[in-house]
């Protein structure tokens, strides 16, 4: 049985609009980027979701959920190249990276946000799982990796150059209490937030406009990773939450219930 590589990408923060106004030839290669949502609204409990084998939904009508989920799991037969995969043998672990181990597959995971540092439970079933020095190190993820012949590889990237602060750095960003928003100086979410009444419409603009620029960043560099993949390497390019930009008085992620924050993009498929 021959099996694919796979390369798994989440370009962390990414809006769906963000995404289509942005020039990216090579992931174009792979085809048309669809609109999906997320089963989240920020990074961890999204990156569960990834871990169990889940993607992106479409929203579908008429169709009970559980059907849904069968057909999702189903879905890594053509991913994988192995037919005889079932929603079974997900179970009761509901980890993808472990049916993949079994199938013989070396698991290595790259990651940008702290909350998906090693010791979390999304690491768990990995053979490699580390998280970079630098959450904008895409770059050094490409150079890490390596398709060998005798050996099926799954790549799992979550990119942190489409997240907040978006590549920038400087005093006129707009202040997010903790590491990218979420996690390190929580106890300053106080002094944070007081007094703060939303940002500057044109602030907002120039931010969209920037994450925009990072996604033709990390287009690039998809396409150094398609140009060392060999053919029977399967792609996948996504993202597990949106963005807001002022939108309704929202900007950023996590406890936001708008359309915004749950669109993301999704194309998967392979290049030969």
């Amino acid at each position: 049985m021959s099996l694919n590589h796979i390369v798994f990408i989440v370009l962390d923060s990414c809006r769906h609009d963000s995404f289509v106004a942005a020039n990216t030839p090579n992931v174009d290669r792979l085809g048309a980027a669809q609109k999906r949502y997320s089963y989240a609204s920020w990074t961890a409990p999204s990156h569960h979701t990834f871990a169990m084998g889940m993607l992106p939904h479409t929203s579908p009508k008429d169709v009970f959920a559980s059907e849904v989920y069968k057909d999702e799991f189903a879905q890594w037969r053509e991913r994988t190249g192995c037919a005889d995969i079932a929603f079974k043998e997900f179970l009761p672990d509901l980890s993808l990276p472990k049916v993949l181990r079994k199938l013989g597959y070396r698991t290595v995971a790259r990651v940008s946000m702290p909350v998906l540092n090693k010791s979390t439970l999304i690491s768990r079933d990995f053979d490699d799982y580390k998280l970079m020095p630098h959450h904008n190190d895409f770059k050094g993820m490409v150079a890490e990796m390596e398709f060998p012949d005798d050996e099926p590889h799954y790549y799992f990237l979550n990119v942190g150059e489409t997240h907040y602060p978006y590549m920038l750095s400087g005093a006129d960003l707009p202040h997010i209490s903790g590491l990218h928003g979420a996690l390190k100086g929580m106890d300053a979410v106080t002094e944070a937030t007081q007094g703060r009444r939303g940002f500057e419409p044109g602030q907002m603009e120039m931010l969209r406009l920037q994450q925009i620029r990072c996604i033709e960043y990390c287009d690039a560099q998809i396409g150094r990773i398609m140009a060392m993949a060999p053919p029977n390497t399967h792609f996948i390019v996504t993202a597990d939450h949106g963005e807001l930009f002022g939108e309704d008085g929202y900007f950023g992620h996590g406890p936001i219930m708008h359309e915004k924050c749950f669109e993301v993009p999704f194309v998967e498929g392979r290049l030969g």
